[in-house]
């Protein structure tokens, strides 16, 4: 029984060595934080959000026999009759779960109809984002549509473009054959605050217009073949949505040819959100969010790009020289610890497991490595499967910290052989004055105390 109780110390000192982050698991109540001089159990190690915040660190010791008792003598749970299946008849979170949530940035302008909120990336498991902490980004406010009162068109500039424009109702277009593909989604101004030497404190701040889902519908190539496109004459689409800000995207008919690109209803096997884009949105595997357009309206098809508001005005990139570059929509390869991370703490010396995730619009993960000293020395980390196309890949590498000064840095190399840029290497191509596209290396610096915070290395 001894033996027992000294492993069931050790699981515990395992799954509680880092503190997390504020925005990861922190309610309104300080919760304890247990450090003993040995490598023993350690467990509630975290502060509450203000505590966190401010620097306090609330430090009480629990004793090992209390520990203990959890689990050699029964709990509450495991005497008495638990909840009925009709209490929840669509199901939710734990409630200990309840401050893993999609935050917005006090930095950010706020209108109340334009809105940005970014994914607990710190809190995720494997690759799959939950629906209800996909990430946000609103032009004009989201809509919860009728799916019985929206359309979805087809048409072109001209006759010769569209042979046969048709109009869909939602039933028409879910008695297509549908596809299911898993496919990450980023937002063009995804560490955009970085590119001025902005270090926000945290992994959701830094990388959090990110998200990845399954989703389902029909491929657009589909639907224009049923309409008679012409896909010699067509070398754009123009994507429309029925938002207020009716946002607009041209997309070029190479990606639409390849099949990759959906009409979907569907995410994460239900319909999706009406902050995702119910009851329709395109899917456009690899290229920044704003042109995976929501609650989509229509497709035009064309000869030429249409220069939109979004287009001539926003996401384009500001380049050294002045010049703007536009319809740069192609997300490059990109990776980011996620844990241990910015706002977390190491509790005590040895192993860890640093995680996190890759992804590339190009193609498949190929390789990622880890640093533990910025850069000096790289290892080769561990690519946890299933590793797909344009799809968010999830590494794992070894780490046994010795309680001195570190800074981690995960670096992706994808299918073509694209490598992710140091900032030195991004700063030298594009300047300091851009906001969209930033696929750095990005540093998270461990301090003797374990304080983990956000680093640029050039």
């Amino acid at each position: 029984m001894q033996r027992d109780v000294e492993g069931i110390r050790d699981c515990a000192a395992d799954r509680a060595r880092i503190r997390k982050a504020p925005e990861n698991f922190l309610g309104a109540e300080e919760i304890a934080a247990v450090r003993s001089g040995r490598r023993d159990f350690l467990r509630g190690a975290l502060l509450a959000a203000a505590a966190a915040v401010g620097g306090g660190r609330a430090a009480a010791a629990e004793s090992a026999s209390q520990g203990e008792d959890v689990i050699l003598k029964p709990q509450p749970w495991s005497t008495s009759l638990g909840q009925p299946v009709a209490a929840t008849p669509y199901g939710m979170p734990s409630k200990y779960e309840n401050t893993l949530l999609r935050r917005q940035s006090p930095g950010l302008t706020q209108v109340a109809a334009a809105s940005v909120s970014f994914m607990p990336l710190q809190g995720m498991f494997g690759i799959i984002t939950p629906s209800g902490l996909h990430f946000e980004r609103h032009h004009q406010g989201w809509q919860d549509i009728d799916p019985s009162r929206h359309r979805f068109m087809i048409n072109g500039s001209s006759p010769e473009f569209i042979r046969k424009p048709k109009v869909y109702t939602m039933d028409d277009l879910m008695r297509f054959p549908s596809v299911s593909r898993m496919h990450f989604i980023e937002c063009g101004a995804n560490t955009g605050m970085e590119w001025g030497n902005v270090a926000v404190p945290t992994v959701q701040y830094t990388h959090g217009m990110l998200s990845c889902s399954e989703y389902t519908g029909v491929p657009l190539r589909t639907l224009l073949e049923d309409c008679g496109a012409d896909f010699k004459k067509a070398k754009f689409v123009l994507a429309e949505g029925a938002d207020g800000s009716s946002m607009t995207r041209t997309i070029p008919i190479e990606l639409v040819l390849s099949g990759e690109v959906l009409v979907a209803y569907g995410q994460n096997g239900e319909m999706l959100r009406p902050e995702n884009g119910y009851p329709l949105r395109l899917v456009v595997p690899g290229v920044q969010g704003v042109s995976w357009v929501k609650w989509l309206r229509r497709v035009k098809l064309g000869d030429m790009p249409w220069a939109t508001k979004d287009e001539a005005v926003h996401y384009i990139d500001l380049m050294p020289d002045g010049q703007h570059r536009q319809y740069t929509s192609i997300q490059e390869a990109k990776s980011v610890i996620t844990s241990p991370s910015g706002g977390q703490m190491l509790l005590d010396k040895g192993f860890y497991n640093v995680t996190g995730l890759a992804w590339s619009g190009r193609g498949k993960i190929k390789r990622v490595d880890v640093s533990f000293d910025g850069g000096v020395n790289w290892v080769e980390a561990n690519l946890q499967g299933p590793v797909l196309s344009k799809c968010l890949t999830r590494f794992n590498a070894p780490w046994n910290w010795d309680g001195k000064p570190a800074i981690l840095q995960s670096r992706a190399m994808d299918e073509t052989g694209f490598v992710q840029p140091t900032y030195g290497q991004l700063r030298e191509a594009r300047g300091r004055r851009s906001i969209y596209h930033n696929n750095a290396i990005q540093s998270w610096k461990v301090v003797e105390s374990g304080d983990v915070s956000n680093v640029q290395v050039l």
